[in-house]
Order: C-alpha cells, then sequence, then structure tokens
C-alpha cells in the first residue's frame, strides 16, 4: 500500500527538502511573487488565525496584482514614450480651450474599443505631447497595445524598412497596436514618398485600430506638409471619419518660461511667476515648489 501511495504521488513530494523543492517549483510555474510572499503572509495568517483557502487566496491577488503591475511596465516599454506622464500633473487652467472633460473621457479609452481616433491641434508648447501621453499611460493602464513615435521618424523608419526590404513587417506591425500615436505632425515638411509611406500606414489602421495625431497646424495646412492636397484630402477623410478633437489654443509654456527668465524687463514676470504655479516648458507638467 505504501509503495502505491508513493507511485501517485508526484516527483519530488517525497524527498528532498520543502524549501528548495518549492522554490524550484514555483520557478518553473512562474510565480515570483508566490515565491517572495508566501512564508511572509504564512506568518501573518498563523498569526491571525486565518485557514488555508484564504491564505492561498491571499497569495495568489498578490501574484495577480504583480503580474498586472509587470504587464502594464512591459507595455509601457513597448510604446517607447519618451517619458512617462499623466493628466495628473497637466495643468488644465493654463488652457482654456482645451476640453477637460472630453479628456477625462478619452482616459478612459472607450475611444479604442470603438476604433475611434484622436487629433490634438494648438500652438506650440502648448502640451499636445503631454495630452498624447497621458492617453497612450492610461492605454497601457487599460491592457492596451501602444506605439509612439514622432511624424518625422515614422516617416524615416518607414523609409529605412522600404529600402531593407521589411516595409511590410514593420507595416504588420504598426497596423495590429491597438493606439498609435503619431506625435509632431506638421513641424517637418515630408518627401512625397515618405508623406505616401505615412498615408499607407494611417489607411491601414483605419477602422481597425485608433490613432492620436498631435499638429502645430490646422487642417487646411496639413498640404504643406504632406505636400499635396489629394494626398491630404484621403488622410484627413480617413482620421476624422471617427475622431475626437481637441484644441489647445493658447500662450506657449516655452514662451512663458523664457519671459520669465528674461524678467520682462519691468518686473511683472517675477510677479506672475510668483502667482502661477511653475510648468514644464515642454508639456504644461506642473513641477515641484
Amino acid at each position: 500500500m505504501s509503495a502505491a501511495r508513493d507511485e501517485t504521488m508526484p516527483g519530488g513530494t517525497t524527498g528532498g527538502t520543502p524549501g528548495i523543492l518549492l522554490a524550484h517549483h514555483l520557478k518553473q510555474l512562474k510565480l515570483p511573487t508566490v515565491l517572495r510572499e508566501y512564508d511572509k503572509v504564512a506568518r501573518e495568517c498563523a498569526q491571525g488565525g486565518i485557514d488555508h483557502p484564504r491564505y492561498l487566496l491571499r497569495l495568489v491577488e498578490l501574484e495577480l496584482i504583480d503580474r498586472e503591475r509587470r504587464m502594464v511596465e512591459r507595455r509601457i516599454r513597448s510604446a517607447r514614450f519618451p517619458a512617462v506622464k499623466s493628466l495628473d500633473t497637466f495643468d488644465f487652467t493654463a488652457i482654456p480651450s482645451l476640453n477637460k472633460m472630453l479628456v477625462l473621457e478619452l482616459a478612459r479609452c472607450g475611444y479604442i474599443l470603438g476604433r475611434e481616433n484622436v487629433i490634438a491641434l494648438g500652438n506650440s508648447g502648448t502640451g499636445k505631447t503631454h495630452i498624447a501621453l497621458a492617453l497612450g499611460l492610461a492605454a497601457c493602464q487599460k491592457g492596451f497595445s501602444v506605439a509612439f513615435s514622432t511624424a518625422a521618424s515614422l516617416v524615416n523608419q518607414l523609409l529605412e524598412a522600404r529600402d531593407e526590404r521589411r516595409l511590410l513587417r514593420l507595416q504588420r506591425e504598426l497596423a495590429s497596436v491597438k493606439l498609435l500615436i503619431v506625435d509632431e505632425l506638421g513641424y517637418v515638411p515630408l518627401s512625397p514618398t515618405g508623406a505616401e509611406l505615412l498615408f499607407e500606414t494611417f489607411s491601414q489602421r483605419y477602422e481597425r485600430g485608433s490613432t492620436v495625431v498631435t499638429s502645430n497646424l490646422p487642417f487646411e495646412d496639413w498640404t504643406s506638409v504632406l505636400g499635396s492636397e489629394r494626398l491630404t484630402g484621403a488622410l484627413l477623410d480617413r482620421l476624422t471619419h471617427h475622431v475626437s478633437i481637441l484644441s489647445l489654443n493658447g500662450d506657449s509654456y516655452r514662451l512663458k518660461s523664457s519671459r520669465s527668465r528674461r524678467g520682462c524687463g519691468d518686473g511683472r514676470a517675477e510677479q506672475n511667476q510668483a502667482t502661477t504655479d511653475p510648468h514644464d516648458p515642454e508639456t504644461g507638467e506642473i513641477l515641484p515648489a
């Protein structure tokens, strides 16, 4: 009977040091949080008179929480954000034209489920990139895959991929992400080939994935960047079919910062600086005093 019982027992449970075997099995099962916390949680449960099912429940909950945190971190790294920004650090009062309630609603990521787009338009330095990064962070936290790039960098990547005969692979990768963020469209004029490749990227995502675009130019001036009225019209037709438009019109944070540093010559800058929270000149982020 003893031999029969031994044959039904999993290998490794009848010999060896339990702690070493448990660590080995937990590593194989990829449960690092359980491995790290099981002993401490066992002592806490023993002191509190908590039974075994609740002990296991607590361990599993810790593993799930930590696993989700690691997954969010991986999505953030994969997105290649130039910086991690959130809406908590954006000063909405500095940009009265921006619809705060719409931005907060977008942060819930329903537009991604609906495969809709977001376009942020406004002067240079008004926080468009900050808003785009914050929406990207929210998407990562909600479990969506995200890719971030400036328009100029994305076009360069597409051109290089074409020259190296891996364009189709890159296009498939760009089409597969749930949210593509294209920042600073309008700052650098594109070559005809680059404009066509960018158009193809947007077209391949049409009603398949969501795209966030930021630009310092109104729609009527996009032709100066894309170089073709026909291409611009076709691009806008796809981007604006299902879209939320954010208007960020106001004074540039960079200009305000520059004026403050110069002192404006009459002391008014110092007074304004004393009554206004300091901001990041690039993004509008509220800085610590």
